[in-house]
């Protein structure tokens, strides 16, 4: 199982990375929308987590730019996009999704949480 971390914050991708191990993933982290971008054009992901206040480009404009690549090379399996962030306004979660997320994790988090919502898009994680 691949993961792709988009999150520019090297503790929150430790705390992110540390939690995720009992899954035996392989995690590649990206701090830049480019970074995101290129990992994604380059490798094969179950699943990205993406943060959403990042420098150069936000999650929402990231997330935008891997749904135009997927329609492009007409990708049927979508790859589930996660959001992770601070912001918890009722309003947060719907840009979310109107912006091609599939789900949202608000942060702080713990470790359950976390795995339970890889889970649900993975269910392979635990097995």
């Amino acid at each position: 199982m691949k993961i792709l971390l988009v999150e520019d914050n090297l503790m929150n991708q430790k705390v992110v990375m540390f939690n995720l191990k009992k899954l035996n993933c392989e995690i590649l982290a990206a701090v830049t929308g480019s970074q995101a971008i290129d990992l994604l054009k380059n490798n094969s992901f179950d699943l990205v987590l993406m943060d959403i206040m990042l420098p150069e480009m936000d999650g929402y404009e990231i997330t935008a730019v891997i749904r135009k690549i997927e329609k492009e090379n007409n990708v049927l399996n979508s790859v589930p996009i996660i959001a992770l962030t601070a912001n918890t306004y009722d309003n947060d979660k719907e840009k979310c999704f109107n912006a091609g997320m599939n789900d949202y994790l608000s942060k702080p988090f713990n470790a359950r949480q976390l795995i339970e919502m890889i889970e649900k898009y993975l269910p392979q994680a635990t097995e």
